[in-house]
């Protein structure tokens, strides 16, 4: 008679530790709200007034594109309507009539920062602007966040269009572990066509820290005059990702290497089979 096999798995898991070696000191940080989180786990590392109900800004836009990103491909095709109205401000100049991938209108909604892109998004993406607005507060209500809420896709200013640090560290992890997204946040330049026009549409990067600060990966600018200036990084050293957010920050570029300097000098990940 067989006796039965047992097979053993060794269950190795990554987590978060303090580094056990010279403690830092809690960064001095002048933004209004801000937070520093470990990606993976969601873990707090540092928090200053993060459940603040504040202006967002542009910051808005990374949920715009985790909603088109879930519910669209990058190779559909969206149809600038007849009746499209251009929300201002930033802007690639769409116009009524064009075509153009949601690829090239997602380069420019993270970018360029692009509102009208953000509107035409919306649009092609689900139909109406309303509906995907709607879209939009369900996702992060699912999330479990209680401090974000939308009435448009793009930021511009309006009294109950507000989200908190915590809430968008939260929604750009979720959002970074979308392959697509991570792609278009690390890139320089998009050039996109620009039809009846002698030369195509460029739109670069607006996140100075890339190639600036080791490791930065992401994510999005901010600005408006209610919001002040608003800043979502996130950056990866030895396997370990983290994500900073300040808002109101005139310091942004920075305040934010002082977060992200404090995560990566006080924790490190390792593997534990006893945890």
């Amino acid at each position: 008679m067989k006796r039965p096999v047992f097979i053993i798995f060794a269950v190795i898991i990554s987590f978060i530790f303090f580094s056990g070696t010279t403690a830092f000191a809690y960064p001095e940080i002048t933004a209004k709200s801000a937070i520093l989180i470990d990606a993976a786990s969601g873990r707090v590392l540092y928090e200053q007034n993060a459940h603040e109900r504040l202006p967002q800004a542009s910051t808005t836009k990374i949920t715009t594109a985790l909603i088109a990103l879930e519910n669209a491909k990058l190779t559909d095709k969206i149809h600038i309507p007849y009746d499209f109205i251009n929300p201002g401000e930033s802007s690639i100049y769409l116009e009524p009539g064009e075509v153009h991938t949601l690829e090239d209108l997602m380069y420019s909604l993270l970018l360029k920062s692009a509102n009208d892109a953000a509107d035409a998004i919306a649009i092609g993406v689900a139909g109406s602007l309303e509906k995907f607005i709607g879209m939009m507060n369900k996702r992060v209500a699912d999330l479990g966040l209680k401090n974000t809420h939308y009435v448009n896709t793009h930021g511009l200013h309006h009294e109950d269009h507000y989200s908190s640090a915590y809430d968008l560290a939260m929604i750009a992890r979720e959002t970074l572990k979308i392959k697509e997204f991570r792609n278009i946040i690390v890139t320089d330049r998009h050039t996109l066509p620009w039809a009846g026009n002698e030369y195509s549409r460029v739109v670069y990067n607006g996140n100075r820290l890339l190639g600036k600060y080791d490791g930065a990966d992401g994510v999005k600018t901010g600005y408006t005059r209610q919001a002040g200036s608003c800043l979502v990084v996130s950056a990866t050293r030895n396997g370990m990702q983290l994500i900073a957010v300040v808002l109101n920050c005139s310091g942004m570029y920075d305040e934010v290497p002082k977060l992200l300097d404090y995560g990566f000098k006080n924790y490190q990940l390792k593997n534990c089979t006893k945890c």
